[in-house]
C-alpha cells in the first residue's frame, strides 16, 4: 500500500485544443511540502483546479488516501480532507475575522434547517464549538487579537493568513496553497513561511505554488518545475541558499551527478523561459503604446 496521501497520475486538460496541463504526475506524503514552480502561464493554478475539482480532467486520475476522487466536486473533496486557498483573496470583507474562519467549519456542523430556525440548544453549542476552533486557528496564524475586527480593516498580509486559517478550520489532511506569499513584504512572507512549516509539522501534506524562490528553497521537501503545462524537472532542495543554490538544490539527493547536471540545465531553461515571458510582456506593452500614439 502506498504511503502517499495524494497522488496525481498523468493528469491533463485542454482548452480549445491548447494543452494547459499535459500529463503531469505528482505525489506527496503526510507532513511533506511539495512546491510547484514555473513561469506565469505554466499551468500551476490549472493543476490546482484539476486536483481540487474546479476543473474536470481530460486525462489522468487523482487519488486521495488511495481513493479515486477524479470526478468529485470541490465540496466532496473538502469533506474527504482536501482543501485549498486561492491566488486571489476569497475573503468575506463585510464579516469579522473570526466569522470568516467559522465559515470553514460548515462541513463539521449539522445542517438541520428547523434546528437553526428555532436556535435550539444543540445549535448554540455547535456555534460555540465552532467559535472555539476558529479562535484556535486565528491564534495559530497570529491573528487571535484581530478576531472581532472586520476583514476589510485588516492589512493585506493578515488577509493572506486569515485565508490559511479558514482552510485549516476544515481540518484538512491535504492543503493546497496557491501563492500564499504573493504581494507580501519580507516580514509578512516570513510569517507565512513559519505557518506553512508548522502546518506540515502537524502531519498535513502541503502542496505549494509560489514564485518567491527564497521561500520555496527554504521550506520545500520536494520541488516540481512546470513549463507550458508539462513537468520540466523535479528534485529536492539543497542546503546551499546562495546564488547557485537553487540550481544545485534541484539536482536532488541520490539522483546522480549526470542527472543532476541535466536538472540544472532544465532549471536554467525554466529561468530563461520566465525571463522570456517577461520580455515578451514588455514588448507587447511597447507595441500597444506605439499603436495608441500612432
Amino acid at each position: 500500500m502506498s504511503d502517499y496521501i495524494l497522488r496525481v497520475e498523468g493528469i491533463g486538460i485542454e482548452f480549445g485544443g491548447l494543452k494547459a496541463v499535459d500529463g503531469v504526475s505528482i505525489a506527496v506524503r503526510p507532513g511533506e511540502i511539495l512546491s510547484v514552480i514555473g513561469p506565469n502561464g505554466a499551468g500551476k493554478t490549472t493543476l490546482f483546479n484539476l486536483i481540487s475539482g474546479v476543473y474536470r480532467p481530460g486525462s489522468g486520475r487523482v487519488f486521495l488516501n488511495e481513493q479515486d476522487v477524479t470526478e468529485l466536486q470541490p465540496h466532496k473533496l473538502a469533506g474527504l480532507g482536501l482543501t485549498r486557498t486561492f491566488q486571489n483573496l476569497q475573503i468575506f470583507m463585510s464579516m469579522t475575522a473570526i466569522e470568516n474562519v467559522m465559515v470553514g467549519r460548515h462541513l463539521h456542523e449539522s445542517r438541520n434547517v428547523l434546528a437553526h430556525m428555532l436556535t435550539l440548544p444543540s445549535v448554540r453549542r455547535q456555534r460555540a464549538a465552532s467559535r472555539k476552533v476558529a479562535l484556535e486557528m486565528l491564534d495559530r496564524v497570529g491573528l487571535a487579537d484581530q478576531a472581532d475586527r472586520p476583514a476589510s480593516a485588516l492589512p493585506y498580509g493578515a488577509l493572506k493568513r486569515l485565508e490559511i486559517a479558514r482552510a485549516l478550520a476544515q481540518e484538512p489532511s491535504v492543503l493546497l496553497l496557491d501563492e500564499p506569499a504573493a504581494g507580501c513584504n519580507p516580514r509578512e512572507t516570513e510569517e507565512v513561511d513559519e505557518i506553512i512549516q508548522q502546518v506540515a509539522e502537524s502531519g498535513v501534506a502541503v502542496v505549494l505554488v509560489e514564485h518567491d524562490m527564497r521561500l520555496v528553497m527554504k521550506i520545500s521537501s520536494h520541488i516540481i518545475v512546470l513549463n507550458f503545462g508539462r513537468k520540466l524537472s523535479e528534485g529536492s532542495p539543497g542546503s546551499d541558499q546562495g546564488r547557485s543554490g537553487g540550481c544545485r538544490g534541484l539536482s536532488g539527493s541520490g539522483l546522480g551527478q549526470e542527472r543532476g547536471r541535466n536538472t540544472c540545465c532544465r532549471l536554467r531553461i525554466y529561468i530563461r523561459a520566465m525571463a522570456g515571458s517577461r520580455c515578451c510582456m514588455v514588448s507587447r506593452l511597447r507595441l500597444t503604446r506605439a499603436r495608441w500614439w500612432h
